[in-house]
Formats: structure tokens, sequence, C-alpha cells
């Protein structure tokens, strides 16, 4: 699929430590938040949850797959490779970060996003309001609801759903990818990833 690049990126970087929560989101975006103020002013900035060793027992375990990564505008990835080595306090863990690698944003004609929050609607009411905004980035696709959550927010448990988005073309996928969808972006609320398999929505 051609499309022109993205103005956003992810930077993904490695990291060294034991465990974190598994309702972490919260926790993750203010250790963030602290040594990179200038995130919170940028709307569309956005950190995506940190993948943890599957399971229930608690604190969940790293594995040496797990990264943090933020998404961030293009022309600040280069500042942010100043920040390896930082070591961020979440939760009473801590988590050091390695030297941070690139990844462009992809295009897909299927994208995944494991939390979109939800406000007080229900599942019909999430859905009008999620075509409300993708009409707005003038997206047309089809739209699958998932699994109903709750994550630990700021003031407030957040409810949401996971939610596929399929049928869309590389330049409405790119502007997924770069603006997100609903709130709490820092939280890894609307970040979308492309995917293959509509089988994932309920995962």
């Amino acid at each position: 699929m051609n499309a022109p690049a993205s103005a956003r990126v992810d930077v993904a970087f490695p990291l060294q430590g034991h465990a974190l929560p598994r309702d972490h989101r919260l926790a993750v975006a203010q250790a963030v938040s602290q040594v990179l103020p200038w995130l919170a002013d940028d709307p569309q900035a956005a950190v995506h949850p940190v993948k943890l060793v599957q399971g229930s027992v608690e604190p969940a375990l790293l594995s040496a797959r797990s990264r943090l990564v933020l998404r961030v505008a293009r022309e600040r990835a280069a500042e942010l490779h100043g920040f390896a080595g930082s070591t961020l306090h979440v939760a009473g863990h801590e988590i050091t970060l390695g030297e941070p690698q690139l990844r462009e944003l992809l295009p897909h004609t299927t994208l995944y996003a494991y939390f979109v929050d939800a406000g007080e609607a229900d599942e019909a009411g999430f859905l009008d309001a999620v075509g409300a905004e993708l009409q707005q980035l003038d997206v047309s696709c089809h739209r699958v609801c998932g699994r109903e959550q709750e994550w630990r927010g700021p003031q407030r448990a957040l409810h949401g759903y996971s939610l596929m988005l399929h049928g869309l073309r590389a330049a409405a996928a790119l502007r997924v990818l770069e603006h997100g969808l609903g709130a709490h972006r820092l939280m890894g609320c609307g970040v979308f990833v492309p995917h293959k398999s509509a089988a994932a929505v309920g995962d």
C-alpha cells in the first residue's frame, strides 16, 4: 500500500526492569510526563500500553520484548535519544530506558486499538461517537467493537472498548494512526496499530 510518510513516528525504548502492575497505563503516563512535559501539550502524542508477560499474577513481569513506545511528531523523535539510560519510577517499580529505535507508521487496511475511551456511553453510543470522529477525519471504514473494559484513570475508572477498523484506504489509515480516537492518548487509549486478523478484536 503506497502512501506518503506519516507526520508522526513511534519511538520504541527497550526496557530494563523486573515488573509493572497490569493496570499500569496511568502510572506510566505520569512517569513519562515528568521527564517529557511537552507531551501533554501535544494532543496527538501517545504512549502505547507496555506489553507484559500474560497471566493474572501481580505485578506482571517484563519480558525481553517489552518496550516503552511513544508516538510523537517526526521532528521531535531525534531528541528522545537523549533519554536512553533514564530510569522511570512507575508505581513503586523502576524501569530503565535502553537505546530507542524509530518505527515508521505504516498504513494497513485493518487497524486495531486495545482500548478506546467511551466515557459513559454504551456500545451503540460508543460506535456512534467513533463514527462522528472518523467523519471529522474524513475516514470511511467498517467498525467492529470488541471487549468492554475498565482501566484506572486520573479521576475515575475509564470505561471503553477494543476497536477494529477495517477496509481503510492508505491515506485514511495514516490519519487514524496519527490522530487516534477518543481521549487519554498518553494512557494508551485510542492508539491504533496495524492488525491482520479480525479475530483479534476480542483479545
